[in-house]
């Protein structure tokens, strides 16, 4: 068997060979201290290109979203995410720990909000009710099949919010995915929004790593809450030198996994047995199965071919730059083997 197509997730990738040159040749200096060079660099590339004043890189995404609402928050305070938002599943229910805020639910459709759905839930502060702080949006939207919020929602969010008196968080985990399927500029939609944490780490290839950016204020309480969940690296320009790759180099291939993910969807569609559980418009694509999902992960691993079950008849594959065409090509050869014996 040759070597493994592996689509558990873009999380999986290797630094790039010029990933490990730029770690190789990247001044340092104990990032706790504000003295490493390379991390000061990468914090003002994303600062500039999300429009915002600031950033601070943190280890995870996770640890951005949850920095974020902390500062946004006071206890006991409300926010609204999206009912199968990434913080609301895979966060281990930090907001009640770390910001010790309420979570509140939002139907939507296909992932994307409705402006009607959020003022619905939004709550005024009274000797009662717990008033509503934040508004968060996942986008793309993981579990909903890395869908888009468009720009002009993004609008109406930001409008809302003003009306409402909330913050507005952007869980922009994959948001340069969701700029590069707009065909707009990130700043597009990251400059919306009073904060924006964004991963290196996924589509695009860092090995560790994501980026909070907002106004300086925010940044400046960003770094206490950071080093009070220990998210305090020393030469953490090590990383972040990988990180400056991924946004010069990696940002632009971003369309090929879409590309690929969507020749990847239109076949399944042509499998006995399975169909997308939603359109396709990034690089994840979540697929109803008939069969248990289990089974079908079992026999695509016998194939040489990782893949998640996102539910007993649901299965996850994400497209990212270490999947290529011929990955692609023999990923639909396995599906369409169906559940049979796997292929010698």
């Amino acid at each position: 068997m040759s070597r493994k197509v592996d689509l558990r997730s873009d999380t999986v990738t290797q630094p790039t060979p010029e990933m490990f040159e730029a770690m190789a040749r990247a001044p340092l200096g104990d990032d706790v201290l504000g003295d490493d060079p390379t991390v000061h660099e990468l914090e003002s590339e994303a600062a500039a290109r999300t429009g915002h004043e600031a950033a601070v890189f943190v280890p995870s995404g996770s640890m951005g979203n949850q920095i974020a609402l902390a500062v946004h928050c006071r206890p006991g305070d409300s926010i609204l995410f999206e009912e199968e938002a990434h913080v609301m599943f895979y966060e281990a229910g930090a907001p009640a720990v770390i910001a010790q805020a309420i979570t509140r639910q939002v139907p939507s459709s296909e992932g994307i909000m409705d402006v009607a759905e959020i003022e619905k839930r939004i709550l005024k502060r009274s000797l009662h009710t717990p008033g509503t702080a934040v508004l968060a949006v996942e986008n793309t939207h993981n579990r909903k099949g890395g869908a888009v919020t468009p720009v002009e929602r993004m609008r109406e969010f930001r409008t809302l919010c003003d009306q409402y008196g909330l913050k507005f968080h952007l869980d922009g985990a994959r948001v340069f995915n969701a700029a590069t399927a707009l065909g707009v500029d990130v700043r597009e939609l990251t400059s919306q929004v009073d904060s924006v944490s964004f991963c290196l780490s996924k589509g695009l290839g860092s090995p560790v790593g994501s980026v909070l950016c907002g106004s300086s204020e925010l940044i400046e309480a960003a770094r206490f809450w950071r080093k009070r969940l220990g998210g305090g690296m020393r030469q953490a320009g090590l990383l972040a030198a990988c990180g400056l790759v991924s946004l010069r180099k990696m940002v632009p291939r971003l369309a090929e996994d879409h590309r690929r993910a969507a020749e990847l969807a239109q076949a399944v569609e042509s499998v006995d047995g399975l169909a997308m559980a939603y359109p396709c418009p990034t690089n994840i694509l979540i697929i109803e199965t008939e069969a248990p999902a289990t089974k079908w992960v079992e026999t695509l691993q016998e194939r040489g071919i990782l893949c998640m079950a996102f539910g007993p008849n649901r299965l996850r594959m994400v497209v990212h730059h270490q999947v290529d065409d011929a990955g692609i090509a023999r990923t639909i050869e396995a599906l369409r083997a169906g559940l049979g014996s796997p292929a010698s």
